[in-house]
């Protein structure tokens, strides 16, 4: 995810910060300076930190669950409204979906009992009512927001895991891609809700919270359309075939004159023996454009590790390693490895609608 920076590894997954939740921490911070001095300041951040270490701990649930189906979690990402764990793929499995989903809520249990059982912490969910005040008990305040944590991802509303919950029962009698539409119009619809509470009462958070969750529903019902109709069709079909290709020795100036020459947005790069080497894409490009890098070579601008698939290979299985690599596009290769191809999710995207599927 852009804007966001590793902090460690943990469990097999990398955890990832996004600039804006710095953002928000100085932005509590300010507040709470203005209002309480010095000490309402650092105990408010503090609060936000220790919040947040919950919303980790309730990722990695989803994490350490989705690894015992052998699905990896290469990061997760810590934003302003919550954390993301980015997940190989979910498992199409209802039962193996459900136990993933409850992970993360089971996690928010524990943390609570442990905080009431152990520290001695009050258990009121009432003290939400006061979660921005640092004369209130800390702790009390921590096992509320995890108990709020749990009803609130438990909504039956795609993309909170009680959406996916939802979404596998449905599967059981509906389809996965009937069940799946269902959920994301659950989920669209609470985002309508938290929009207009947001508006209604000024809450900008609410209704960031609402973009976010309209947009995730949205795209979790495209992806699983996709990919029930990338197992019947074959890579050969949505590839794009016409195409430059550019020598790993190429300058960026050579680069810009090849994007401003054709419609193209990303370049297979090849190294000497005419094997792959990369993709250039366009926004790597002119990020190194902008640099002042114009004579130097594309090199460092390469995206490697990109996937190669057969001729042969079905679509799904394209869209899977380029999911799995976080690559911009997928190479194709005909039997004696020549690059006769490549695709991307924007090229699929627009197959699937010229294709009416």
């Amino acid at each position: 995810m852009t804007w966001s920076f590793p902090v460690g590894r943990l469990f097999g997954s990398e955890l990832r910060v996004h600039a804006t939740f710095l953002l928000l921490l100085l932005w509590i911070g300010a507040e709470a300076w203005l209002t309480g001095g010095a000490t309402a300041a650092a105990e408010n951040v503090a609060f936000i930190l220790v919040l947040f270490a919950c919303v980790v701990a309730h990722e990695y649930g989803h994490a350490l669950m989705a690894r015992r189906y052998g699905i990896a979690t290469p990061d997760i990402t810590l934003l302003p409204i919550g954390g993301l764990a980015r997940l190989e793929r979910m498992p199409e499995r209802p039962g193996q979906e459900i136990a993933v989903a409850l992970a993360g809520p089971a996690v928010n249990v524990l943390v609570w009992a442990l905080l009431v059982l152990v520290l001695g912490a009050g258990s009121d969910v009432g003290r939400l009512a006061a979660i921005e005040d640092p004369g209130s008990d800390f702790w009390g305040r921590v096992a509320a927001v995890n108990l709020f944590l749990v009803a609130f991802n438990l909504v039956p509303a795609f993309p909170m895991d009680g959406g996916r919950v939802f979404r596998a029962l449905l599967a059981l009698r509906l389809g996965r891609v009937r069940a799946t539409r269902i959920a994301a119009t659950a989920g669209q619809v609470l985002a309508f809700v938290f929009g207009f509470l947001g508006l209604t009462g000024g809450s900008p958070i609410l209704i960031l919270i609402a973009i976010f969750v309209f947009v995730a529903a949205q795209a979790e019902a495209s992806e699983v359309a996709l990919r029930d109709v990338a197992r019947t069709v074959g890579v050969r079909a949505a590839m794009i075939t016409r195409f430059e290709t550019l020598p790993e020795t190429a300058s960026l100036a050579d680069a810009a004159e090849a994007l401003i020459r054709t419609t193209q947005v990303e370049f297979p790069v090849l190294d000497g023996g005419g094997r792959l080497a990369g993709f250039l894409t366009r926004q790597a490009l002119v990020r190194a454009l902008a640099e002042g890098r114009r004579t130097g070579p594309i090199a460092p601008a390469i995206t490697r590790n990109v996937p190669v698939v057969a001729i042969t290979a079905r679509l799904d299985a394209a869209l899977e390693a380029m999911h799995r690599a976080a690559a911009p596009a997928v190479a194709v290769a005909a039997p004696g490895g020549r690059i006769v191809g490549y695709v991307t999710a924007a090229n699929v995207g627009e197959f699937l609608v010229v294709a009416d599927r």
